[in-house]
């Protein structure tokens, strides 16, 4: 029968309570570091004291690396520790051997031949290194690391020539640029400037770049070749041509003849990249033109410099916005300061060139100057009359006048043709304008140049037509009768106003009735002016129609004091008039202007007595509450309003105070009625205070009487 197993003991913690010292598990790594504690000794050395004993340790060890060669040959490692380790045996050829068959095994590894080639150079193998490299730079031209070694092995072996021949046969295969540079400045470090210069003049046509090209010219620069520099940068010009230019080029070229105090030189050079640069390539060519203007140029260096800046913005403006205006008006006020007549007109013939999207007189506002303006240059400046004519009339066929028109460039072409004496011309073109697009300005310019003419007939006759076709302008048939009153024929001027009152639609009557009443008294016939004034109170009852009746009759007949007094009965009368019809139409606040407008006139013209009757007229304003409803119907509160109060409307209603007080006192009545039978209700259950209630009712009603009587005696507002 077996035991059963026993479960081990488990040490028993006495003491559970937290140590004083708490221990990090970081603390411990940090301690057993300390003490290397996990560093295990190093193997003891293994001393070889025969030959047999070495060749067995040497077998030993090649057969571990050709049992590892054996069970993956791609491990390159393992073929380079390999080759190692025979090199530190001192077997050279047995480790040569193993780089060769590494070699066979894989030949494009770069490591491999570098490590080999560093095994021959490191054990001053020089043949045999330079015949490795030459295998390496056949077999994978294009790795420069190759070059690059073996160029500096045949230079530290102070064979300049052979590493000369090496350079190049790699420059025929026309590597990278630090190539080329690596290749200059080992002939420079031999003082081989013919060379250095042969070898830029084919480094900047295998990498044609502009960096290049100035380096090129730098490093004649640096050796004294001023000319030869200048001849690199003319070429680097030649070469790039106006399609492959670049900006940084001119920058260069430009300092450099900056820096030769050819300051000439480098301001042309300037000009002819701004002139031949695309404009939005050039921003940093403008900044060093700037700069170099306000360093070494006058005032009109600077000038042209910035309107050259100025032109590239406005040109980068008006192609991302064709139709911003704004911004061809400035760059042509801009180009027209230059005075370049070629090319102002280009410039204005692609401002027009951009139409206003859609056929609607908002958008085409801005844009009809443009056409105004080139019209007003070729006039002015360049006097080309025939030009200006085809502008005007290119412009007149572009816009739609069907939809709507512009009666300045119809004005504008006639009284050029004017100035160009041909009156035909222009009658024809206002005619053409009238009958295509009739507008109030088209009569009016044409009116006004046959006036200017002294052709009062053709002037009739457009009225006439302009009349036709607006008879509602008020200031149209002003100007007409205006007109026949300078021409001395009054009974026709008289006529022309007669047809304008006598019109169904109007817009500004009282203009028109001021003019005519006017026209009237400027006359003397005071007779027709005061019918005029009824004939007008007729169809309106406005105050100031009143008002103006009342000073007509108080200047008009001015004489001697017998009419005066005349004039001021005359006037007071009108007042009167004015002021009894005002009160039937209700017009409370036209009243109040009347009545202030005739105490003023009783103050300075008429007697006291006069004077105190208006006085007694004057109203008295009051404030009153009303409510405010919205459109809604929806009561939303109430406002304080200001209203006035005529004593002849009072004295018309002279019962109206008694109402409202007997009103007052009613209501005060019932509210001490209901507050007696209330006090009474609540007094039933307590008879011993029966006699002191009976007197607070008492005093209540003396009081209330008192406040009554106050009221009777007080003035009642009218409740409207």
């Amino acid at each position: 029968m077996e035991r059963p197993q026993k479960m081990p003991k488990v040490a028993k913690v006495k003491n559970k309570a937290p140590a004083e010292v708490q221990i990090t598990a970081e603390q411990l790594l940090r301690e057993a570091k300390e003490r290397d504690l996990e560093i295990l000794p190093p193997p003891p050395k293994q001393k070889i004291s025969d030959p047999a004993e070495l060749a067995d340790y040497q077998q030993r060890k090649r057969k571990t690396f050709e049992d590892n060669l054996r069970k993956n040959r791609m491990v390159v490692s393992h073929w380079i520790k390999y080759a190692q380790w025979e090199e530190s045996q001192k077997e050279i050829q047995r480790a040569r051997s193993i780089w060769e068959r590494a070699l066979d095994n894989e030949h494009r590894n770069i490591t491999i031949w570098l490590k080999y080639a560093e095994m021959e150079m490191k054990n001053k193998q020089v043949n045999h290194a330079r015949n490795l490299w030459d295998r390496a730079v056949t077999i994978m031209p294009r790795v420069n690391q190759f070059w690059y070694k073996y160029t500096y092995m045949e230079e530290m072996l102070e064979n300049v020539a052979g590493a000369r021949q090496v350079f190049e046969r790699w420059m025929e295969w026309q590597p990278e640029e630090q190539a080329w540079q690596t290749y200059v400045n080992f002939e420079l470090r031999y003082k081989e400037i013919d060379r250095a210069r042969a070898i830029y003049e084919r480094f900047v046509y295998v990498h044609p770049d502009v960096k290049n090209w100035i380096k090129f010219a730098r490093f004649e620069e640096s050796h004294g070749f001023i000319h030869g520099a200048r001849r690199v940068f003319e070429r680097a010009v030649e070469f790039f041509g106006d399609d492959y230019i670049d900006e940084r080029l001119f920058i260069a070229f430009a300092r450099f003849e900056e820096g030769q105090k050819e300051h000439d030189r480098a301001r042309v050079i300037y000009k002819y990249a701004l002139d031949h640069l695309p404009k939005d390539k050039t921003q940093e060519l403008y900044k060093a033109y700037t700069i170099h203007e306000k360093k070494y140029g006058d005032r009109a260096g600077i000038e042209d410099v910035i309107v050259s800046k100025r032109k590239f913005q406005y040109e980068q403006e008006v192609a991302s916005n064709p139709q911003n205006y704004d911004a061809w008006f400035d760059y042509l006020r801009l180009i027209e300061g230059e005075g370049d007549v070629e090319v102002i007109r280009e410039t204005y013939e692609r401002a027009i060139s951009n139409v206003p999207p859609a056929n609607e007189k908002n958008y085409w506002r801005r844009y009809i100057y443009l056409w105004i303006n080139y019209a007003l240059y070729e006039e002015l400046e360049t006097e080309d009359v025939e030009r200006t004519r085809q502008i005007y009339k290119t412009c007149l066929e572009l816009i739609p006048h069907k939809k709507f028109t512009f009666s300045k460039i119809w004005l504008m072409y006639a009284h050029f043709e004017i100035r160009c004496k041909d009156l035909a011309k222009a009658r024809k073109t206002l005619g053409m304008a009238i009958g295509m697009c009739p507008r109030d300005k088209l009569f009016r310019g044409y009116i006004e140049l046959e006036i200017q003419l002294r052709e009062f007939d053709r002037c009739r006759l457009l009225y006439e037509k302009f009349l036709e076709f607006g008879p509602e302008n008020c200031v149209t048939w002003m100007k007409f009768a205006e007109l026949e009153n300078l021409l001395g024929d009054t009974d026709r001027a008289r006529g022309i106003y007669e047809l304008a009152i006598q019109q169904p639609r109007l817009d500004m009557p009282e203009l028109l009735w001021k003019a005519y009443i006017d026209f009237e008294v400027g006359q003397a016939e005071y007779e027709l002016a005061r019918q005029l004034y009824e004939k007008l109170l007729e169809r309106t009852q406005h105050v100031k129609v009143w008002m103006s009746y009342a000073k007509f009759e108080l200047t008009s007949q001015l004489g001697d004091e017998e009419d005066s007094e005349m004039n001021v009965r005359l006037a007071r009368r009108v007042y009167e008039r004015a002021n009894d019809t005002l009160r039937q139409l209700q017009d409370k606040e036209s009243r109040v202007l009347l009545l202030e407008a005739w105490r003023d006139f009783e103050r300075e013209s008429g007697d006291q007595e006069s004077l105190e009757k208006v006085m007694e007229k004057m109203p008295r304003r009051v404030k009153k509450r009303q409510k405010i409803i919205s459109d809604t119907g929806v009561e939303e509160g109430w406002e304080e309003v200001f209203d006035y109060i005529f004593p002849e409307d009072e004295m018309a209603r002279p019962n109206l105070k008694l109402l409202a007080a007997a009103k007052m006192w009613k209501k005060q009545k019932e509210t001490v009625d209901d507050n007696i039978t209330s006090e009474e209700e609540s007094n039933k259950e307590k008879q011993a205070e029966d006699k002191l209630g009976d007197e607070d009712i008492s005093m209540k009603i003396l009081s209330q009487e008192n406040v009554s009587e106050r009221s009777n005696n007080s003035d009642v507002p009218n409740e409207g």
